[in-house]
């Protein structure tokens, strides 16, 4: 088997070992977040590493009440005196990234450490990264680490952390136990969906839409992400009713449509689903716990108990893992080393 599929499959194993290791570290993290006296949390990535700061971010904000904002890096890098101002507040800034090494990432966090002294916190899949050296507080994860040139083990590894973080900033016990909860049955979960989303690489669609709210947002835009680098497809991601506005034009027979549903609203979007079908797309819902049927979905999947919006986005990303590597196997294509992607960037 190739690399991607060894890395995904493996990646609950990985988790486990995060999730102690972050445990083993709570007393640190806190200590450096206390230190900071921050009332600004700014989340900064390139690629995947940005679709986790964007649900990281909205994590900080809905569960600290935290004003939290997510910038890619290439961004901040190149147009610093733009974000003066959020730099210059009481800030922290929290890096996630699988190599340490990106360019974009360590140029940007030098301008933030060298104008302003904004206290780092790196999230890394290695160990002594150059990443490490400019920050204040690095927390490595190798087991984690990913050699294929798309992610799959790295982040969703990563965006535990982020949100272990998060409830270490809360206090929040509750979410740490449904982390380890989500992880324990994490590989039953692969097991018992691997063969029936390998199977809907069968049904003809050319180009995925991804749909989520909330803090899953940015772990969905990695979904549609993770469609359009191993699967060479187009991916894209929209909140699941904001799809209607604009998007669903685009909707038709070529169309996978993979949907995060929630007990809350559930009539409003099992009507949208319905329209998706209408459309002659074909659906996959996902939901923690088992909801109503509805007609014309080819796959529902769930993860068997309750589960908190933003732990929904773990199992939520093996959907689009599995579904764009079988794709891609399928096609034909690389999934390990797609042709003109690189694992990281260096300017």
């Amino acid at each position: 088997m190739s690399l991607t599929y060894n890395e995904m499959m493996g990646q609950y194993k990985a988790l486990r070992k995060t999730f102690d290791y972050m445990q083993s570290k709570r007393a640190a993290i806190t200590a450096f977040v206390e230190a900071a006296c921050l009332d600004t949390l700014i989340w900064l990535g390139c690629g995947s590493g940005y679709c986790l700061c964007q649900s990281g971010a909205m994590s900080a904000n809905v569960r600290l009440g935290l004003s939290s904002t997510a910038l890619a890096a290439g961004d901040l890098m190149l147009h610093p005196a733009m974000y003066q101002k959020l730099l210059a507040a009481q800030s922290m800034m929290i890096a996630p990234s699988r190599s340490g090494s990106t360019s974009e990432v360590l140029l940007a966090v030098e301008q933030a450490v060298q104008n302003q002294n904004v206290p780092i916190l790196a999230i890394t899949c290695v160990k002594d990264s150059p990443l490490a050296a400019k920050a204040g507080l690095t927390l490595e994860l190798p087991w984690a680490f990913d050699k294929s040139v798309c992610q799959t083990r790295s982040v969703v590894n990563l965006y535990a952390a982020n949100l272990l973080l998060v409830a270490y900033m809360a206090g929040d016990n509750g979410l740490v136990g449904e982390i380890q909860k989500m992880i324990e049955a994490g590989d039953d979960y692969i097991r018992q969906y691997e063969a029936p989303l390998k199977a809907m690489i069968q049904d003809g669609w050319s180009q995925v839409v991804i749909l989520a709210d909330g803090e899953m947002q940015g772990i969905a835009a990695e979904a549609a992400l993770a469609m359009t680098e191993i699967a060479q497809l187009t991916g894209q991601y929209y909140h699941v009713l904001d799809v209607r506005h604009g998007p669903m034009v685009m909707i038709g027979k070529d169309t996978l449509s993979v949907v995060c549903l929630s007990a809350g609203g559930f009539e409003h979007q099992k009507k949208l689903v319905g329209e998706l079908v209408a459309r002659g797309s074909k659906v996959i819902t996902y939901s923690d716990e088992a909801l109503e049927r509805i007609e014309g979905v080819r796959l529902a999947v769930t993860s068997g108990f309750p589960l908190s919006n933003g732990v929904c986005g773990i199992p939520f990303l093996f959907i689009a893992q599995a579904l764009s590597y079988y794709k891609a196997v399928h096609q034909g294509n690389d999934p390990d080393y797609p042709e003109g992607l690189d694992p990281w960037i260096k300017l």
